[in-house]
């Protein structure tokens, strides 16, 4: 069975910093790329970035370039999102994903595999 738990999320004043994990198993996880996505109250889910698999290039979207850092540990089966100087505005539930491309992940790849999301909560 396949399964990926995120775990970090928290309360966090604006400015302040959190790195969220992504713990996956049942998988080759070497093989895959994990992405990073969230979904805010009455809004769609959106991707956040994405890490691929073999070289680990990060790719972000412009809201949070310069702030989030993904990285992964294939030795641990984990990937990471750490999050700094961080608004009001990314507050949200943070799901990670597995899928073999990043480009899967974002078209919405019926063969992807999900977490349930860690929330996360910044105070202005």
């Amino acid at each position: 069975e396949v399964q990926l738990v995120e775990s970090g999320g928290g309360l966090v004043q604006a400015g302040g910093s959190l790195r969220l994990s992504c713990a996956v198993s049942g998988l080759r996880f070497d093989d895959y790329a994990i992405g990073w996505f969230r979904q805010a109250p009455g809004k769609e889910r959106e991707e956040v970035g994405c890490i691929a698999s073999g070289n680990g290039k990060a790719s972000y979207v412009d809201s949070v370039k310069g702030r989030f850092t993904i990285s992964r540990d294939n030795s641990k089966n984990t990937a990471y999102l750490l999050m700094n100087n961080l608004k009001p505005e990314d507050t949200a539930v943070y799901f990670c994903g597995a899928e073999y491309l990043c480009l899967a992940l974002r078209v919405g790849s019926e063969n992807g595999y999900w977490g349930q999301g860690t929330q996360v909560t910044v105070s202005s």
